[in-house]
């Protein structure tokens, strides 16, 4: 690919991963039951409810899980990487399209939480606010993985829960959605 090519690539990787990421924290958010009166949350109702509410009327929640949201998230990775198959000029075998957004789509998921963690785990190392709109919206998002582990593996003052959690997430990145984001990869260019 150019140079130019490259940057375009890079442009709309950015902007198809905020869209991604915004719709992720609504999803999350959802899910544990976050603090409607935080000022992020707030902020992402306020930024997801226009794309998600026509969806809502014809795809309702599953228990807690926000459905709309996660259909537009692997709706966006399908047009990201749509996009950037035609900046390269090639056009897609359909169902691999479909596999390759699925598993960028797991595999952004891993990654969302996997920074999630680590960026909460050492913010609270920190003598943060724990008043702090981020780090009471990322803690209430994380809460759930870390919960299963919370104070088995405590050493001295250090909780290796947040360690574990994220080691495990890597794991799933590498056994799981690599393997799948190469078998799209294979189908989308029918290799």
């Amino acid at each position: 690919m150019s140079y130019l090519l490259n940057a375009l690539a890079l442009l709309l990787d950015l902007a198809f991963d905020a869209v991604v990421t915004l719709l992720l924290l609504r999803v999350a958010a959802e899910a544990c039951r976050a603090d409607f009166h935080n000022p992020l949350s707030q902020f992402v109702y306020r930024y997801t409810n226009p794309m998600l509410a026509p969806i809502r009327r014809v795809l309702p929640n599953w228990h807690r899980v926000n459905l709309a949201a996660l259909l537009l998230a692997w709706l966006a990775m399908l047009v990201k990487r749509l996009l950037l198959f035609a900046l390269l000029g090639v056009m897609p075998h359909p169902l691999g399209l479909i596999v390759l957004s699925l598993a960028e789509l797991l595999d952004f998921v891993l990654l969302f939480y996997l920074v999630l963690i680590f960026g909460w785990s050492l913010l609270s190392m920190f003598s943060v606010d724990r008043r702090h709109p981020l780090l009471q919206l990322a803690g209430s998002i994380v809460a759930p993985l870390l919960r299963p582990l919370h104070g088995k593996l405590i050493a001295g003052q250090i909780d290796f829960a947040p360690m574990v959690v994220m080691i495990v997430l890597l794991l799933a990145r590498l056994l799981v959605a690599a393997p799948l984001l190469d078998v799209g990869a294979r189908l989308a260019l029918g290799a």
